[in-house]
C-alpha cells in the first residue's frame, strides 16, 4: 500500500481513559472499556486504583473494571504513585477527598515540581483536609466530610474542574462551577453517561451528588496523539492523510480549527449520532488532511484551552507558514511537564528558527529554513514529538536522546511515525 493511502488510527485518548477508569471504579456494577490501549500515564491510574482495592482486568484492547461504588475503595497500604501523570494525581485527589480514610499521593520528580495548590484551594473550601509541600506534591489527604461549593475557576483547567466534580459526588448539596475559559469537558460528559445528574450550559456546571452506574464505553482515538501526524502531513505536503476513529469533541478541536484558518484542506465526518452524543458519548469519526500551502494566523487566548497540548507543534508549523503568526495568552504552557515556553523557544532557536516571546505573546515569521543538526534531551513528551516532526523538515537531523519519554502518552509513537514518514534513527 502506498504511504499516501494508509489510514492512521491514533491510540486511545488518555484524557478519557483516566476518567473512564476512575468513574468505573466507583460505579455500581462492572464496566467494559473497549478500544483501550495503555500508555505510562494511564498505567499510573490503573495501578493507583488497584492499590485502592479495585479489580481491573486487562485484555486485548479491553479493560474490565469491577466497580465497588462510591464508598467501596479501601485504604492503600502505602503512598499512591501517580508516576509522572498530573491527571492521575489531580483527579484522584478529588476522589480521595471524599473517602473515609487518609491517603498520600506522590510521583516522579517532574510531577513533584508541578503546581498542586490549584486543586488544594477548591477542595479545602469543600471541607477537604489537604496538606501540600510548598504548594506541590506529595499530597496528603485526611478523612473529612465534604460540602458543596460555588466555585469560579481562575484558569482553564479540566483537571482542576474534574477534581472538584469528583469530590462533588461525595458532597452535601449541589456543586456549582463557573468557567471563565471553557476547558475540555470529558468529565461532565462521562458523568452524564454514568447516570449522574449534571447540568451544563452558559459556562456553568451544576452537579448533584449521586451514585454512578456502570456503563460500557468505547474510547475514541486521541487527537493530541494524532497531532504530530497531522502537522507532519501539512509540512511535507503529503497528498492525503486519512485518520480513522479519532475524537472530535469540540473542546479539543482547536488544532483542526486553526489549521483551517491557515489554509489547510480538512474534511471531517462524525460517525456517531446526535442522540448518543447528547447521552454523554464522545463524538468521534474520520479526518482527512490535504495541504498545499500554509499561511500565518492569529490564535487568541480564548482558543488556547482547546489546543493546549498541540501548541508547540503549531509553533513549529508557523515557522513554515507564509506571514506572521501570533499566539496570545499561552502562559499555561509554563506549568506542563516542562516549562514549555522555555522548551519550545529553545528547540526552535536551536534548529535555526526565529521565534519571539514577549508580554505573553509568541511571534513567528515564516517561512524559515531550519538547519537542524542538534541533539535534544527532554523529559517532556510533547516537546519530543515536536522535535520528531522538526527532524522531517530540517536540513540536518534533529536527534532525541530520551525517546522513551514519549511513552508517557504514546507507547508506539515511533513505530507508527516511521510507518507514515520514514525511519527515525
Amino acid at each position: 500500500m502506498k504511504k499516501n493511502h494508509k489510514v492512521y488510527i491514533p491510540p486511545t485518548d488518555k484524557s478519557i481513559a483516566h476518567r473512564a477508569l476512575i468513574l468505573a471504579a466507583i460505579s455500581k456494577g462492572n464496566t467494559k472499556i473497549s478500544n483501550f490501549s495503555i500508555c505510562e500515564d494511564v498505567l499510573a491510574t490503573i495501578n493507583c486504583l488497584r492499590n485502592l482495592g479495585i479489580k481491573i482486568k486487562l485484555e486485548k484492547n479491553i479493560a474490565l473494571v469491577y466497580g465497588k461504588g462510591l464508598y467501596g475503595l479501601k485504604k492503600p497500604r502505602a503512598s499512591l504513585n501517580a508516576d509522572n501523570s498530573a491527571a492521575t494525581m489531580r483527579l484522584l485527589s478529588g476522589l480521595l477527598a471524599g473517602q473515609k480514610f487518609s491517603s498520600i499521593i506522590s510521583g516522579k520528580e517532574s510531577l513533584l515540581n508541578r503546581p498542586m495548590d490549584r486543586i488544594e484551594k477548591p477542595l479545602s473550601l469543600m471541607g477537604a483536609k489537604i496538606k501540600l509541600y510548598s504548594k506541590k506534591a506529595p499530597i496528603k489527604i485526611s478523612s473529612s466530610s465534604l460540602k458543596a461549593i460555588k466555585y469560579k475557576l481562575p484558569m482553564a483547567s479540566a483537571q482542576v474542574k474534574s477534581a472538584i466534580l469528583l469530590a462533588g459526588l461525595y458532597a452535601d448539596g449541589k456543586t456549582q462551577i463557573k468557567e471563565i475559559f471553557p476547558s475540555r469537558n470529558h468529565t461532565e460528559k462521562m458523568l452524564r453517561l454514568f447516570k449522574v445528574e449534571i447540568k451544563t450550559g452558559n459556562k456553568q456546571i451544576l452537579l448533584k451528588p449521586g451514585q454512578p452506574k456502570a456503563k460500557n464505553i468505547k474510547i475514541p482515538g486521541d487527537i493530541s496523539s494524532a497531532a504530530p501526524f497531522i502537522i507532519s502531513a501539512c509540512l511535507l505536503k503529503t497528498k492525503t492523510l486519512k485518520i480513522s476513529n479519532c475524537l472530535l469533541n469540540p473542546t479539543r478541536m482547536g488544532l483542526i480549527k486553526t489549521l483551517k484558518k491557515m489554509g489547510v484542506g480538512i474534511s471531517i465526518k462524525i460517525k456517531n449520532g446526535a442522540d448518543k452524543i447528547k447521552a454523554g458519548h464522545e463524538p468521534y469519526g474520520n479526518i482527512e488532511i490535504n495541504c498545499k500551502k500554509i499561511k500565518a494566523c492569529a490564535i487568541r487566548k480564548t482558543e488556547i484551552p482547546s489546543m493546549i497540548d498541540e501548541l508547540t507543534l503549531l509553533m513549529l508549523a508557523a515557522t513554515q507558514a507564509l506571514g506572521t503568526t501570533k499566539i496570545y495568552g499561552a502562559g499555561e504552557l509554563k506549568y506542563k511537564e516542562s516549562d514549555r515556553i522555555k522548551s519550545i523557544l529553545t528547540l526552535i532557536r536551536d534548529i535555526g528558527g526565529a521565534i519571539k516571546y514577549k508580554n505573553n505573546i509568541f511571534t513567528i515569521e515564516g517561512p524559515q529554513k531550519l538547519k537542524g543538526g542538534i541533539s535534544i534531551n527532554t523529559s517532556d513528551h510533547r516537546i519530543a514529538m515536536t522535535a520528531a516532526v522538526a527532524n522531517l523538515i530540517s536540513e540536518n537531523p534533529v536527534k532525541i536522546l530520551n525517546k522513551n519519554c514519549i511513552k508517557k502518552s504514546y507507547t508506539d509513537f515511533f513505530s507508527d511515525f516511521n510507518n507514515f514518514f520514514g525511519k527515525y534513527d
